[in-house]
């Protein structure tokens, strides 16, 4: 006689063992020939009942469409069938339920039955328990899913996560520390809580990123509308993009990547700063590689905007789409993505705006660097640098700085060329190291050059005509003393180099205009400078690489 241990080794022992009783039935589920006792069966299985109730022959043709489960859930019931009680498991719960109820293995056909054994486990052995609801509802998917809803498991199990999971959030994985002065560039960990006793703790939960996108939408709005603290539903979030983002998947599953990112980005809360900016950034360079819509790239860029000041410029490198741009990464995107910065900017103070202007500073440093970087292209970072700067009170070094480089690694440019790439640098707001070191500096066209020397002598003598004035009022600023004559002369003598080098600067401007380059304009170069006293140390500075610490951040 069959053991259950035998039946468990081979569970087909019942099923297509070859009998010659005369009551036993053929049939075929899920690609299998089955022979069967036709009275347990029909004890057992209303449907079954009534499909043999007038049926004499030992073959029953009937076809049996949309079946649950798989052949293994089948031969778990009739095992039932045969007297042998199931092997019920988180797993084959939810096909179990709904092949019972398929088969109509319910109480009023015969007590004890498959159906309200499935039931009782269910909701005494799984739903009281996370691990186990999460692996139950993870089955839903693949088990017919409309089974699921109508027999009310769906909603059971989103009912039990739900209350589980607003009780103890954590369940969901511990959110992302928001940054804090000093750690914007640091890589962004989960809170973690200190622990005393870590030798007792419990075995790590299941996580919800092991359901299909269908199931974990649902479990997840229902969080949202039900008030689960925003914070650790948007780590989950996160994780669950996390977890497609590879550039290993192709064919259907890019597609079903797009289609998670979008849902992601969907349900992330708008009005609450919920992940560090750094995330959003990687959520964002997901969503362009995976050709997301244009609102899901747009919902990122909102997002991210409303906390840029916490970004560095690495973050905003992100990839230009198409095989045709220009330059490897969008700079069209670091636009919007300003806009909506300014947009909801509301504090009083500047540091969020001074942290911005920095912060586009050093990425348009970076992208300087780019040899691909077209002309116009830079023209228009550096209008979006410098307009970061309005209301910063803060020196354009940062400006000079991404010329110098930009001029550097295209050095093919004609003076005309440069000469467009320097038309939005205002040397009246370069710090004096700044305005010294471009008076100095070769690559720089000649008109700006001069004009770097031009507003260091309004400034010395702006410096100079402050200090005699407060002489003569008396006034000994720095313990300097300036007798009236001495000042005067060297009032006359500032006005006259002045004169002078505007005289020269005119002069330079025509022939920049007409077209005359002079075979001796390094002679005249060097006599410019030379007359304005700074020719010493030259050497050091033609071809040096402008440091960004070199200059002082901001100039009040």
């Amino acid at each position: 006689m069959a053991t259950q241990e035998n039946i468990n080794k081979d569970s087909s022992y019942w099923y297509n063992k070859f009998t010659t009783s005369p009551s036993d039935v053929r049939f075929r589920i899920h690609g299998k020939r089955y022979r069967l006792d036709r009275k347990l069966l029909i004890a057992k299985s209303r449907k079954f009942a009534m499909l043999l109730k007038d049926h004499k022959n030992e073959e029953l043709a009937y076809s049996f469409k949309n079946i649950p489960g798989d052949s293994t859930t089948f031969e778990l019931a009739m095992n039932f069938c045969q007297g042998y009680e199931p092997n019920l498991t988180a797993v084959n719960i939810v096909p179990v339920i709904c092949l019972a109820f398929y088969l109509e293995m319910t109480e009023d056909h015969c007590q004890g039955n498959l159906l309200d054994k499935a039931f009782n486990f269910f909701h005494l052995k799984i739903l009281p328990h996370w691990n186990e609801s999460v692996k139950a509802f993870q089955t839903m998917e693949h088990h017919h899913f409309d089974f699921a809803v109508r027999l009310g498991l769906v909603d059971s199990c989103l009912e039990s996560l739900l209350s589980k999971a607003r009780d103890n959030p954590r369940l969901l994985g511990e959110p992302f520390k928001k940054p804090t002065v000093g750690d914007a560039g640091a890589d962004y960990r989960p809170i973690v809580r200190k622990k005393l006793f870590t030798s007792n703790q419990q075995p790590s939960e299941v996580g919800l990123t092991l359901l299909s996108l269908r199931l974990y939408e649902l479990i997840i709005s229902k969080m949202i509308q039900n008030g689960v603290q925003p914070e650790y539903v948007a780590a989950s979030l996160f994780r669950y993009a996390n977890a497609w983002d590879t550039v290993s998947i192709t064919g259907e599953a890019v597609m079903h990547a797009k289609e998670v990112i979008e849902t992601v980005e969907k349900l992330l809360p708008d009005g609450e700063i919920v992940l560090p900016c750094k995330l959003l950034f990687e959520m964002l360079r997901t969503a362009i590689f995976f050709h997301a819509s244009p609102s899901c790239r747009y919902g990122f860029e909102m997002r991210i905007g409303k906390q840029l000041n916490e970004a560095v410029a690495e973050d905003l490198l992100t990839p230009s789409q198409g095989y045709a741009a220009e330059v490897e990464f969008d700079i069209d995107c670091v636009k919007r993505i300003l806009q909506n910065f300014y947009a909801n900017y509301t504090s009083s103070g500047i540091s969020g705006l001074i942290k911005v202007a920095e912060l586009i500073e050093d990425y348009f440093a970076k992208l300087a660097d780019d040899v691909n970087l077209t002309k116009d292209s830079f023209i228009s970072l550096c209008a979006i640098s410098v307009a970061t700067t309005l209301e910063t009170t803060r020196y354009s070094d940062g400006v000079y700085r991404a010329i110098d480089i930009y001029l550097d690694r295209h050095n093919y440019l004609t003076e005309s060329e440069k000469e467009e790439v320097c038309q939005g640098l205002d040397c009246s707001r370069m710090s004096e190291e700044a305005r010294i070191h471009a008076s100095q500096n070769s690559r720089l066209p000649l008109r700006v050059v001069v004009q770097a020397l031009f507003v260091g002598q309004l400034h010395l003598r702006d410096v100079i005509t402050t200090r005699v004035d407060n002489s003569d009022n008396g006034s000994r600023k720095e313990e300097m003393v300036i007798g009236s004559e001495a000042s005067e002369d060297a009032r006359i003598e500032m006005d006259n180099r002045v004169i002078e080098l505007e005289n020269e600067c005119d002069r330079m401007k025509r022939q920049i205009e007409e077209g005359v380059v002079k075979e001796k304009k390094n002679s005249r170069w060097k006599a410019l400078k030379r007359k304005f006293g700074c020719m010493n140390g030259s050497h050091a500075y033609t071809n040096c690489q402008v440091k960004k610490k070199a200059f002082s951040r901001n100039g009040a």
